[in-house]
């Protein structure tokens, strides 16, 4: 049961870890699974606090490719938007298609992707 964890719980865990507690029993496990979009938007915060070992630790979590098919994407998209939610990012798009990718959860304390899942695409929650 391999769990792609968003940036929003990495957030949470490195600054209190009072909504990502769950992170603690997945990384026991060796249950996590990140991608280079999550990287990305994790590690330059974490450079400017000068955070190497973290760094180096967050490298060496098991990655997910990221292959955006983007007409799937847009797909994705429209079925948010006609489910009633608009403002989705790209970006969690693409995270949200790279778990399906790959047939593992996500783990967000993202609500973006409550909605997402409601839009019947066929994103799987780490609850």
């Amino acid at each position: 049961m391999e769990v792609l964890v968003d940036t929003s719980v990495w957030i949470d865990y490195f600054q209190s870890g009072a909504k990502s507690q769950k992170l603690d029993f997945l990384i026991d496990e060796n249950l996590v699974s990140t991608n280079d979009l999550i990287l990305a938007e994790l590690i330059p915060h974490l450079r400017v606090r000068n955070q190497k070992r973290v760094i180096s630790l967050l490298n060496k979590i098991k990655k997910c490719v990221i292959s955006p098919d983007w007409e799937e994407i847009i797909e994705f998209q429209v079925l948010c938007l006609k489910s009633g939610s608009s403002g989705i990012g790209i970006s969690d798009l693409i995270i949200a298609q790279n778990s399906i990718q790959n047939n593992i959860s996500v783990y967000s304390l993202d609500k973006h992707f409550r909605f997402i899942s409601k839009a019947k695409i066929g994103i799987k929650l780490f609850t």
